[in-house]
């Protein structure tokens, strides 16, 4: 498990990556929070002083705290700080189903832009 305290470790985004900081971010976040190494209520690091750990701007860190929130994955309580929410039952069984479809693009070799327009054909499809 990775204490918020460590968070977020040795990982640091891909600068060379075709997926936006923000977002690498993002899903980082919600793997750490979905397999409990990010703990209900674990407090995250404030936005300047992520920003500064992993050499992104600070917008880059706060995009994605709130594009978390609006998720439901994190909640924002002003100079109180960012703590993880508890998710339900439904979120855990989609975000394994997810990593195995992203385990099998991988595989394929399909990129991550490939993947997504895979996924939102099937998400349309009647």
């Amino acid at each position: 498990m990775t204490p918020a305290g460590e968070f977020p470790g040795n990982w640091r985004p891909n600068a060379g990556s075709a997926v936006a900081l923000f977002e690498q971010l993002r899903l980082r976040i919600i793997e750490l929070a979905d397999s409990g190494a990010l703990a209900v209520g674990s407090k995250l690091p404030p936005v300047r002083n992520l920003a500064g750990v992993l050499d992104v701007a600070p917008h880059t860190v706060a995009r994605a705290y709130k594009e978390l929130e609006a998720a439901g994955v994190v909640a924002t309580h002003g100079r109180n700080g960012t703590v993880v929410c508890a998710r339900d039952d439904r979120w855990g069984a989609l975000a394994e189903v997810a990593a195995q479809y992203a385990a099998a693009a991988k595989a394929q070799g399909a990129s991550f832009a490939e993947a997504v327009q895979l996924f939102a054909a099937a998400y349309d499809a009647d």
